[in-house]
């Protein structure tokens, strides 16, 4: 913590590194339960004559998290030196190995969501070749099912069958996830009858939904991807509040039917109590590739999802062609990425190299 020599006095009490520390060691960190003192949370305070600024890490990076941080911070500096002192706060997320602070998956670096505005544009075929091929090159993966009326994983994963087992760990019975190609993966769809319908209203399906993340075994993991069901729903805003998410990808195939929704769920992770950043988009089905033949065909449109993605200055981080292969490995519960060199497998290369980037880096890229 460091001290300008040119602090004041408010009209309380002079402004001196005694009384700061004291003022924040009344801020309570929600997610952790003990004050952002103890927890060494207070990355930097200076004082500019009657200013203080304050940076201070937060457990749950979104919005609404950091910005009740942040009023927490002004309330009790301002109680303790004086209406009259300015208080300037930055609030970010705790990093680095200090993520195992995190009272929620402190073990898993990176937690990032993969999303759709619409159904059927092949976001769970998106996810689960991205999880088996960061699995591949070596990085350690976990998947959560979040598409509680629709889960499809356990079939790509060819899993359909297994059940998860219980594992005592400090006294409490956590969930064992169930692996499948080096990926640790839970769904909902292991807790039901694959032929029943599920039935459930938003609270009980975001409950359920808590639980895979809380009551689970997850280990230590370089990256979580939660396939998220299609549209902004009451399991999104569940998912913000409840897990750290580093960003999200959004997948949409070149139509405009379908682009339109992506913008929607492109704008849903910028809304200021979301605040989630979106690492890219990736353009399902692309074009056709005919058996055979190097000639692309443009079934769904052109460069809809490039265009998009420019407009809203995020990266185009795929371009993933409509290829029978790509639908067979899915329905036989081998995700395409493991094929080995062949197109289909090549398809999704720029996507794993994006998001290694992000684990290696622990650095997510800017955008507008």
């Amino acid at each position: 913590m460091y001290l300008c020599a040119a602090a004041r006095r408010s009209p309380l009490m002079p402004i001196t590194e005694e009384a700061i520390q004291h003022a924040l060691s009344r801020v309570v960190e929600p997610d952790l339960k003990k004050d952002i003192v103890a927890l060494d949370l207070v990355r930097e305070v200076v004082v500019d004559e009657d200013t203080v600024h304050v940076s201070v890490e937060v457990s749950n990076p979104a919005m609404h998290s950091r910005k009740r941080m942040e009023e927490a911070v002004t309330f009790q500096l301002k109680q303790a030196l004086g209406d009259a002192v300015k208080v300037e706060v930055k609030v970010s997320p705790i990093s680095g190995e200090r993520t195992t602070l995190r009272k929620v998956l402190p073990q898993v670096k990176h937690i990032i969501a993969v999303a759709s505005g619409k159904g059927g544009v092949g976001k769970s075929t998106i996810t689960a070749n991205l999880a088996a091929g960061l699995a591949k090159r070596g990085f350690s993966v976990g998947l959560v099912d979040a598409d509680v009326h629709g889960p499809s994983m356990p079939l790509m994963f060819d899993v359909l069958r297994e059940r998860p087992r219980v594992r005592e760990v400090e006294g409490k019975n956590l969930i064992v996830p169930i692996e499948s190609y080096g990926v640790k993966l839970l769904s909902i769809g292991f807790f039901a009858d694959p032929e029943q319908a599920i039935a459930w209203r938003g609270p009980m399906a975001s409950k359920a939904l808590e639980q895979l993340f809380k009551d689970a075994d997850w280990g230590a993991l370089d990256v979580m991807l939660v396939d998220l069901p299609p549209g902004t729903s009451d399991i999104h805003l569940s998912l913000v509040q409840a897990v750290p998410l580093t960003g999200a990808i959004v997948v949409s195939t070149p139509q405009p039917v379908a682009l339109a929704d992506a913008r929607k769920g492109v704008g849903f992770f910028g809304l200021p109590s979301v605040n989630v950043p979106v690492l890219g988009i990736v353009e399902n089905m692309a074009y056709y590739l005919p058996p055979g033949s190097a000639e692309r065909q443009y079934i769904f449109g052109q460069e809809g999802a490039r265009r998009l993605a420019d407009e809203l200055k995020v990266p185009l981080l795929a371009e993933v062609p409509l290829v029978q292969s790509i639908r067979e490995a899915a329905d036989v519960g081998r995700p395409a990425v493991l094929q080995g060199d062949t197109p289909a497998a090549d398809a999704f290369a720029p996507l794993l190299e994006a998001v290694a980037r992000v684990i290696v880096s622990a650095a997510v890229p800017a955008h507008a």
